[in-house]
């Protein structure tokens, strides 16, 4: 009885936490094998213990998803050909693997090795965003960033607090998406709002290379369009109200249509030529008459 007792108040948590989106996977055609992986909620210690050590004051969404869950991990997978093929995957690290993305130089490292913050060395890059997004993290002092998931190896979901300050305790944060061309992507202002959106898109793979200008490639679109179609098509709607942005503009009927049929102007022959055939066969049927008589 206990057991059961346990299952069903696991359950229940469980449902609460992924707002129900384990029981709308197993619901759809094809998906197989959704795992919710169960963890223990963090200690209180263990946050005030990473709050001091990165001079950053958590979020209270996320201080209070830790102490729900210590992390977060959702896989599913769909039958093709009688084989379970991975597909969709939810991730939010746990306390001790919200690690900096960058970490401390070595001693053991040369002096002019390359690093990303390398890539601040522009002096003309924008430092306050324009209106409809916000100023990019900087990979050096100026920012504290940390890696909230790895996007199975397609960018990461950073943890950003801007306008850093040595010896300051940072409280302001963001949530924003580094793709694999060292790009940054506004996602969020706060963590509520990314883990909807991640539960929302279903953990589809490059779902977050649809708020990048560049948007997701072929593969992922199809699989986009398959489990969510719905929110597919109000992406691309956002990225262009025609809906087409993204569709070459071919007319089939201009496209297929052959070349029109210029006709060849027929040679006259001369008048004379005309006149002496006519003369001739005349003359010819003249002499088959008068032999049958």
């Amino acid at each position: 009885m206990d057991e059961i007792k346990e299952n069903s108040t696991f359950k229940g948590i469980a449902e609460r936490l992924t707002l129900g989106v384990t029981r709308i996977l197993e619901n759809m055609p094809g998906v197989a094998d959704v795992r919710f992986a169960e963890k223990e909620p963090a200690e209180k210690r263990s946050l005030l213990s990473w709050e001091q050590k990165n001079s950053c004051i958590l979020p209270e969404d996320l201080r209070d998803f830790y102490l729900t869950t210590d992390g977060f991990t959702l896989n599913w997978s769909v039958k093709l050909d009688n084989e379970c093929v991975p597909l969709g995957c939810m991730t939010i690290n746990s306390v001790s693997r919200l690690c900096p993305l960058l970490q401390p130089v070595s001693l053991f490292s040369l002096p002019n090795a390359p690093s990303l913050v390398d890539l601040d060395w522009e002096e003309n890059s924008a430092e306050s965003g324009t209106g409809e997004a916000p100023a990019a993290p900087h990979f050096d002092s100026r920012s504290r960033i940390f890696e909230l998931d790895s996007c199975g190896g397609n960018g990461k979901v950073c943890l950003v607090y801007k306008n850093c300050n040595p010896g300051v305790v940072a409280q302001q944060s963001e949530i924003w998406f580094l793709d694999r061309s060292l790009s940054w992507h506004f996602l969020t202002a706060n963590f509520s709002s990314y883990y909807r959106l991640m539960i929302t898109h279903l953990g589809l793979p490059e779902w977050r290379y649809a708020f990048t200008p560049y948007g997701p490639s072929p593969q992922a679109k199809q699989w986009a369009s398959l489990y969510q179609p719905l929110t597919f098509r109000g992406e691309l709607s956002l990225a262009d109200p025609a809906g087409d942005s993204h569709l070459n503009k071919l007319d089939p009927v201009k496209a297929f249509r052959g070349k029109p049929k210029v006709p060849i102007p027929k040679k006259k022959q001369p008048a004379q030529c005309s006149i002496g055939s006519i003369v001739k066969s005349q003359g010819g049927t003249g002499k088959h008459t008068v032999a049958k008589r």
